[in-house]
């Protein structure tokens, strides 16, 4: 293994460091989902046996890590990783039973009403999240008085028409996406579901964001086209944390809704 493998291990994330380097870049999807998943369970409550619903997936790193260190049950649920590949990594990591892959859009859930004991998202939620109802939909999912987070990559404050001059040559239309903290703060409160515990900023989010992409550029077979790893690295060391990094929301299920 490359030494530099051995020393992506920030203290900054104790959690995670006890997970195998390798197995996180060969099924990575973009910034380190074990980090920012380490990052949003330092803002919610965990407790064995929990219900939890892990939206947008991915390749299931963020169950694994959710399951084994807090011991709750989880439904790996994603669109674009079918079912049945979260289930053979599943099974590799002795979760079977525990974790449960479930293939689905997150528009189309196929869950009841109250299920959820928490409902986290990594790296995914901006994706279907900025819609003004999506909120009053997913919640429906988790029971009254329990959390729901997400950590997405975002931007310390909303731009006031186009992006800065130094990101303009990288900037792809999605990235309408991205938004701060406190838009994030209000489009959650204007719905009336939940009360908006957290609503922050991951410290340094830029760095570690770049530290991974280099690391995995440098992997053979894992920087391509569809995952950039080098491209985006650069973009966001140029940038220098003026502007892109991680925010966090974190949220509890109002007892009663605010409005009708």
């Amino acid at each position: 293994m490359d030494v530099r493998l051995e020393l992506v291990k920030p203290d900054r994330f104790p959690r995670s460091a006890g997970y195998h380097v390798n197995w996180m870049i060969e099924n990575s999807m973009g910034p380190n989902v074990l980090w920012l998943s380490e990052f949003l369970s330092e803002a919610m409550e965990f407790k064995p046996g929990m219900k939890v619903l892990d939206l947008g997936c991915g390749k299931a790193l963020s169950s694994v890590f959710f399951a084994r260190e807090f011991g709750v049950e989880i439904w790996a649920t994603d669109l674009w990783i079918a079912a049945e590949e979260n289930e053979r990594r599943i099974q590799e990591a002795g979760l079977a039973g525990q974790i449960h892959a479930v293939g689905a859009e997150a528009h189309a859930l196929p869950f009841e009403q109250d299920f959820f004991d928490a409902i986290v998202s990594l790296d995914a939620y901006h994706y279907f999240g900025t819609d003004d109802l999506y909120l009053g939909y997913i919640t429906k999912f988790l029971k009254r008085g329990r959390q729901i987070g997400v950590v997405s990559p975002g931007l310390v404050r909303e731009f006031e028409g186009d992006p800065p001059e130094h990101l303009q040559s990288g900037w792809y239309w999605d990235f309408a996406s991205l938004h701060s903290p406190a838009w994030w703060r209000r489009h959650w409160d204007r719905v009336g579901k939940v009360n908006i515990e957290v609503a922050d900023w991951l410290e340094d989010g830029w760095k570690h964001w770049a530290l991974w992409n280099r690391v995995c550029s440098e992997q053979p077979g894992v920087d391509s086209p569809e995952l950039a790893y080098a491209e985006e690295a650069a973009f966001v060391e140029a940038d220098a944390g003026r502007n892109l990094g991680f925010v966090r929301v974190v949220a509890t299920r109002r007892e009663q809704d605010r409005w009708l």
